[in-house]
């Protein structure tokens, strides 16, 4: 058995307190904003692969309803299609 959920029992836990919201859905991020990688569990559309949990990178264009972001691994340069749920702004959180 192998997917994409593999062994992420722990993971993709959320904490007793932690609730999806629904203003993390809609949020709007502007082009060329940077971002961390912060995976909802609950939601599973638009969800990057668990080893991108923690990452920061950077929005390059808006595709539909998810937002492609640059991110580096290792040496290389990857580019992921996320949606804004599991998206948090580098900036903060009132920002």
């Amino acid at each position: 058995m192998s997917g994409t959920r593999r062994k992420t029992r722990n993971k993709l836990r959320r904490k007793k307190r932690d609730k999806s919201l629904v203003s993390w859905a809609v949020k709007e991020y502007p082009v060329s904003s940077t971002v961390h990688i912060k995976i909802d569990p609950s939601v599973h559309k638009g969800m990057p692969h668990p080893k991108f949990i923690g990452c920061t990178g950077k929005i390059t264009e808006k595709r539909g309803r998810a937002y492609m972001v640059e991110v580096m691994d290792g040496d290389k340069e990857k580019h992921l299609l996320v949606r804004a749920e599991h998206l948090a702004s580098a900036e903060g959180p009132g920002k």
